[in-house]
């Protein structure tokens, strides 16, 4: 396993811990400012635990296939324990704007009873469409952000693709000059044997042409 994705685990589990025992703790907080400031650390903590979610895909997708697989599907249970989190954390974040808005509209209420306007509830208008803009915002800036982030593993899957391609070419072609090798040294060999079969055939012949005319010289010669 790789040690880059080990460490990143690591510190995901840990971080993963904390997370959930501040959201447990942070259900039972009376106090709105200290809850306030436990969601917002929730908030900030569930962001860092995407990071380091993305980090280990990216880190398993650039090794090899069985590796890989293993990986990936251990990284699917953390995704899958990150969303419930989210959902806890989502619930706290809710429940507390429910409370607040509650209260300061029964405040408003109380003390502005007689007092209330149509200029004031046009900027209280005004105020929830901008907070509804910035965080639209931020949303469109977290989508460009997971968005490249993909890009970027697909394009790493591509390079992975193309290089055990340029591998198994490189080995085919090994094949085939082993092949060719084979190949010269046969045809050497063949062409050795056929100019060995020729000098015996040509002495064969020499000794016959010399013996037929020994056998002519001496029947003239009697």
């Amino acid at each position: 396993m790789s040690e880059v994705f080990e460490g990143y685990e690591r510190q995901y589990c840990e971080l993963s811990t904390n997370l959930s025992r501040k959201c447990n703790a942070a259900g039972t907080v009376l106090d709105e400012e200290q809850k306030s400031k436990e969601i917002s650390e929730l908030q900030s903590g569930l962001d860092e635990a995407d990071v380091l979610i993305r980090k280990m895909d990216l880190e398993a997708r650039s090794l090899q296939p069985g590796v890989k697989a293993m990986l990936l599907a251990k990284l699917r249970e953390y995704k899958s324990d990150l969303t419930k989190l989210k959902r806890e954390v989502k619930k706290l974040a809710s429940a507390k704007s429910s409370q607040t808005a509650h209260e300061e509209l029964l405040e408003s209420g109380l003390a502005n009873a007689h007092m209330a306007s149509a200029d004031q509830r046009e900027r209280l208008t005004m105020s929830t469409e901008r907070l509804n803009q910035s965080s639209d915002r931020i949303k469109e800036s977290r989508r460009a952000v997971f968005e490249t982030e993909e890009l970027g593993v697909s394009i790493l899957q591509d390079l992975h693709q193309q290089r055990e391609t340029l591998l198994n070419s490189h080995a085919k072609l090994h094949g085939v000059d082993d092949a060719i090798d084979k190949s010269k040294k046969v045809l050497t060999s063949m062409s050795r044997r056929m100019s060995k079969n020729k000098w015996i055939l040509a002495s064969l012949i020499g000794a016959l042409v010399l013996a037929i005319i020994l056998i002519l010289y001496y029947k003239l010669s009697h």
